[in-house]
């Protein structure tokens, strides 16, 4: 019995001594929670500003066709800028600038247009075209026929009978018409005179034909100064048969040899 009670007490002892070498062992702490990943920030991107054109322009902006206008420009920030119409690149680089010399025919626009990374710029002129005016082709006047040319154009020779210095009706009429030439072309020409030629046939003498011319112009000039031209710018002079208008021999060409013509200076 007392070695029962003695082996149950050395159990529970040695229990009990298990026991309180186990309260005894230090327990592990808990594994600490691990660290999230870093997040990666996107980084911002870098805003490129659009070209500056700080001015395009054309000087002048009107012209006529033929004449050249200038354009003109600054540029800032590009990376190339070019002009339309033909003209293409105008440079590369951050700042451009420059001037060009156009001859259009007609009313431009012209637009330049500057780029880069952040995209384009563009600024329009116009150059308004007019048709030159017409040129009017002054042709000089011509020049004033002298006083001897327009008498001679003006006034018609008058014509006699045969051996005769009085004056036929169809002279009269002639002279008549004569008398308004000459007092027109006094008034114009105040320095012209007018000689009445008296002619003749060839048939008679030399002499005598100068004499009966002589009588006909004589006769001419009294008939006009009595319409009122003035007798000190009249004279006569006779040819007789020295200076015939016609050499055939008949009737017809005699006629047109007796006559009185009229010249001037």
């Amino acid at each position: 019995m007392t070695t029962k009670r003695s082996s149950t007490a050395l159990a529970i002892a040695l229990s009990l001594s298990f026991f309180a070498a186990g309260c005894k062992k230090k327990i592990a702490a808990p594994p600490a929670p691990s660290k999230p990943a870093p997040v990666e920030t996107a980084k911002p991107k870098t805003t490129v500003a659009r070209p500056i054109i700080r001015f395009f322009t054309a000087e002048p902006t009107a012209i006529e066709r033929g004449q050249a206008s200038s354009l003109k420009w600054e540029i800032a920030g590009a990376d190339s800028a070019s002009i339309n119409q033909g003209i293409g690149s105008i440079g590369t680089g951050a700042n451009i600038a420059g001037n060009r010399s156009v001859f259009p025919s007609s009313t431009t626009t012209y637009t330049l247009t500057a780029r880069n990374a952040g995209g384009e710029s563009s600024e329009s002129v116009t150059v308004n075209v007019t048709a030159p005016p017409s040129k009017t082709v002054t042709t000089p006047a011509p020049a004033k026929a002298s006083f001897g040319e327009e008498l001679a154009r003006l006034l018609k020779d008058v014509y006699f009978d045969f051996d005769k210095s009085e004056l036929r009706e169809d002279s009269r009429s002639q002279l008549t018409q004569n008398a308004d030439h000459l007092k027109s072309l006094f008034r114009d020409y105040p320095s012209g005179t007018a000689t009445l030629e008296g002619h003749a046939d060839e048939r008679g003498s030399a002499e005598y034909n100068l004499g009966l011319g002589d009588r006909r112009a004589i006769a001419a000039k009294e008939f006009l100064t009595q319409l009122g031209v003035s007798a000190d710018r009249l004279r006569t002079l006779s040819y007789g048969k020295e200076r015939p208008q016609c050499t055939d021999n008949n009737e017809g060409c005699w006629q047109k040899n007796r006559r009185v013509h009229f010249t001037g200076q």
